[in-house]
């Protein structure tokens, strides 16, 4: 069984509170929506208190090329992916030794907010040793999605490579995709959700030891699932000036619906039941999509809390936001022979959800 070794997070500098996000939002698209303070209730009724950013609340004033904000996006990413990785391999909360990227063998990157090639982790390596023989597996396109498939593809490689380290970096700068001559809805739902993250996960195949001290995750098995003909529920519409959010209203429904039969189909497979799952760690999509969650699975608030308490303090950081939970968990409610459920849904639309247990 794989294991997740070490995780991180990394804040990016500009921190709002939701309010006054709300504030902004409504001078920008004021006289240019109607009914807007009606539809502004948005901001209040996710119950978000705070987002990150990686650009000041002017920015936003003014006009931005699609090329200027994939040039800031390529600049920001690998600052951050630097810092993330920095801070995983580095990680004293799970690690009594520190990691060298020399040491590590791949690298999955995962993120879907700008476009680079060579991707991220390539210029990364510039800037930090790694072997010039690390394997690059840069992933593109899953959303929200993201953190579970990249756990899931590390597993996957892990297994293949029992020898292996494996880095799982998460980047999305989802607010330099902001449109402010988007007067649709779901620019708005997304202008009230968004935020910008970055996390990194390190995945060691069975033969690799550090001698922890503490309970770590290790995992037990992965499962994807993918609904047919469901391109418009949620992505992007790539148009001149850059990417425009689509962000179906009928995603809670969906989930209620959809997710359930997975999860349950999953968890037979592994011989497990729902009631043995102990830490639920759900990318909190949104307030409804938790609570769409409960509903499928036969939750309690309980179960949700932690994914709850990122939603409030972040928002949705789209693919690291999971990878936050997970370090919640890790940090906090790691106790031996516990069972855990990652599970995260992006475009396509799918689904991907991976089976933990907690051991030293």
């Amino acid at each position: 069984m794989p294991k997740i070794a070490s995780v991180s997070s990394y804040k990016p500098p500009f921190t709002l509170a939701q309010s006054n996000i709300e504030q902004l939002t409504k001078e920008l698209f004021q006289h240019k929506i109607s009914r807007l303070d009606r539809l502004l209730k948005v901001f209040e009724n996710g119950e978000i208190k705070t987002r990150n950013f990686c650009v000041p609340p002017d920015w936003y004033r003014e006009e931005h090329t699609f090329e200027e904000r994939n040039e800031l996006y390529i600049q920001l990413a690998t600052e951050y992916s630097v810092e993330v990785i920095k801070k995983c391999l580095t990680n004293r909360s799970f690690l009594k030794e520190d990691i060298s990227t020399e040491d590590i063998d791949a690298i999955f990157f995962i993120s879907s907010t700008g476009i680079s090639t060579p991707s991220i982790e390539a210029r990364v390596m510039n800037i930090l040793p790694f072997s010039n023989q690390l394997v690059r597996i840069p992933i593109w396109g899953l959303g929200c999605a993201g953190g579970a498939s990249g756990i899931s593809r590390a597993f996957d490689y892990c297994k293949a490579y029992p020898d292996a380290k494996v880095l799982v970096v998460c980047v999305e700068l989802c607010s330099l995709t902001f449109q402010k001559e988007d007067y649709s809805k779901s620019n708005l739902v997304g202008a009230s959700l968004f935020a910008d993250g970055a996390a990194c996960a390190l995945v060691c195949g069975d033969n690799v030891e550090f001698g922890q001290d503490i309970s770590v995750p290790h995992i037990i098995g992965r499962g994807s699932k993918w609904m047919p003909d469901s391109e418009d529920v949620m992505g992007w519409d790539v148009k001149n000036s850059g990417l425009h959010v689509v962000f179906s209203k009928n995603i809670p429904v969906i989930i209620s619906k959809w997710l359930g039969p997975f999860i349950h189909e999953f968890l037979n497979k592994h011989d497990v039941l729902p009631e043995q799952i102990d830490n639920f760690v759900a990318h909190p999509g949104g307030k409804k999509v938790l609570q769409a969650y409960e509903e499928a699975l036969q939750l309690t608030s309980e179960h949700t809390n932690v994914s709850r308490e990122i939603l409030q303090a972040n928002g949705n950081m789209s693919s690291p936001t999971v990878l936050y939970v997970l370090e919640e968990y890790m940090l906090k409610k790691n106790k031996q022979n516990t069972l855990g459920l990652l599970v995260a849904l992006g475009p396509g639309f799918s689904g991907e959800v991976v089976l933990l247990e907690w051991r030293e």
